[in-house]
């Protein structure tokens, strides 16, 4: 008796299922190395002089919160630091980006899921007219076998974390700007105070020149250097107010105003620096925007890697179809005019011309660039900060001179006007003592605004306080 094949175990589907399954879970994992952000050495502290340290809770309380201009205290500044984010134009730009990333993100997370299509019509014609109508629903999935659909979606979500950042940073710079440019009104304001205070005194020592002029003391030179020294600290207040009206404009645009509508009333300026953390280079790595977007950047690329690996490997569709035709719409839902159909595909690509392994050479190349931009801003962020520790440093000696100098050129001036009402001295040493004060005056304004303004630039330097959301919900 012949024998006969035994049927095929039903194991054989098993297996099937189990490949697939595979298929599946090693597509969760996807095909892209395990990130890992470039490595960086870091020093242990920075080269200039760290500031002293927190001088109370409160202050690390507005550091955390990224509320770091309430150390100035001035209310007037939080005020406007308020309208920043609901009217800077800068910052509407980079939310919308934030909102385009979010929206790709979700794209690329339908492409995982099943497809659903339905189509329904119906058609009349012909004498006697008669009637069709047709149905078809169709679904379609694709399994991400070698997880391309998987690395896709790290890669956008790193996109979206990089966006996210973009937009913290663009928040910081307009509000470090928008604090360079008040403290430079309020600094242009105390020296108007000031060239008011000098004006009316060179009034008086003008008016005393005319009475010895016209008595017959003074030579009609000295009148016409002390009118012609006058005219210039006029000039100059003129010049201080186009630069605060600029700075007006300024600010006017960073919240969102118009110039024209916009308007700052002169006020007391506030020149206090307060003390700032005193953070290690290693935490600019979390702190800084612009060092974790390149870091994003560099997952992203690294997600892309995956992506371009798994187009060596097949890809397998799923359909399946319910469909029919029928006489009228009432007749076409009725079992005997339906027709169903499943089906599966798998593809793979043979011959490409090297586009394939093209592809996987850009995605690494593209993965070294984004390494080394990455490296490039960590770099760019320690040396902004030595540069701010530098110049607070080298800010504070110069004030603490050029007080002592502006004191000094104050009790020369008042003894050379004595002298000359003494007739000891000529008026041009009155004007020359008259000039040097006034210089050191100004610059001791100059100097604690670089100081303000050094100040704001190492809080941006330092993040501001940012740290980057996804740190502690994980990569």
């Amino acid at each position: 008796m012949p024998l006969r094949r035994p049927p095929a175990p039903p194991v054989s589907r098993a297996a099937l299922g189990a490949l697939v399954l595979a298929g599946l879970l090693a597509g969760c994992a996807g095909m892209a190395p395990p990130h890992q952000p470039p490595a960086q050495p870091l020093p242990a502290g920075w080269k200039g002089a760290a500031p002293a340290g927190w001088v109370d809770t409160a202050h690390y309380q507005r550091w955390q919160e990224g509320r770091w201009w309430d150390w100035f205290e001035d209310a007037e500044l939080a005020r406007l630091m308020e309208r920043v984010d609901i009217g800077n134009q800068n910052l509407a730009r980079a939310l919308a980006n934030v909102a385009q990333a979010e929206a790709l993100l979700r794209q690329a997370e339908a492409q995982r899921l099943p497809g659903l299509d339905l189509q329904l019509g119906a058609q009349r014609s012909g004498d006697p007219a008669r009637g069709s109508a047709t149905l078809g629903l169709s679904a379609s999935w694709a399994p991400d076998l070698w997880g391309r659909l998987a690395d896709s979606v790290r890669a956008q979500g790193a996109n979206v974390q990089a966006s996210r950042a973009n937009l913290a940073g663009a928040r910081l710079a307009a509000q470090a700007s928008l604090a360079q440019a008040y403290f430079a009104l309020r600094e242009a304001d105390a020296e108007a105070a000031l060239l008011a205070e000098i004006i009316a005194g060179y009034e008086r020592a003008a008016s005393i020149t005319g009475n010895r002029y016209r008595a017959g003391i003074a030579a009609h030179t000295d009148l016409l250097q002390a009118e012609s020294t006058l005219e210039s600290a006029r000039a100059s207040r003129v010049a201080l107010q186009a630069n605060r009206d600029r700075y007006e404009h300024a600010i006017a645009l960073l919240v969102g105003a118009a110039p024209a509508e916009f308007a700052l009333a002169p006020a007391p300026w506030n020149a206090r620096v307060p003390e700032l953390p005193p953070l290690l280079p290693s935490e600019l790595l979390l702190r800084r925007p612009d060092v974790a977007a390149a870091e994003r950047a560099v997952a992203a690329a690294n997600a892309q890697i995956g992506v371009a690996r798994a187009a060596w490997f097949p890809s397998l569709n799923l359909s399946a179809g319910l469909g029919g035709a029928a006489g009228s719409l009432a007749s076409l839902v009725s079992a005997p005019a339906l027709t169903w159909s499943l089906g599966a595909a798998l593809a793979q690509t043979l011959l490409d011309g090297g586009a394939r392994s093209a592809a996987l050479d850009q995605a690494l190349a593209n993965h070294q660039a984004a390494s080394a931009s990455y490296r490039q801003a960590v770099l760019a962020a320690m040396g902004e900060v030595e540069d701010q520790l530098t110049s607070l440093q080298a800010l504070a000696q110069q004030l603490a001179h050029t007080r002592a100098a502006a004191e000094a050129a104050a009790g020369a001036e008042q003894r050379t006007m004595n002298s000359y009402q003494a007739g000891v001295s000529a008026y041009s040493a009155v004007i020359a003592a008259q000039t040097t004060a006034l210089n050191a005056r100004r610059s001791v304004l100059q100097l604690q605004l670089q100081r303000q303004q050094a100040l704001v630039a190492l809080v941006q330097a330092l993040g501001g306080g940012w740290v980057a959301p996804w740190v502690h919900a994980g990569d």
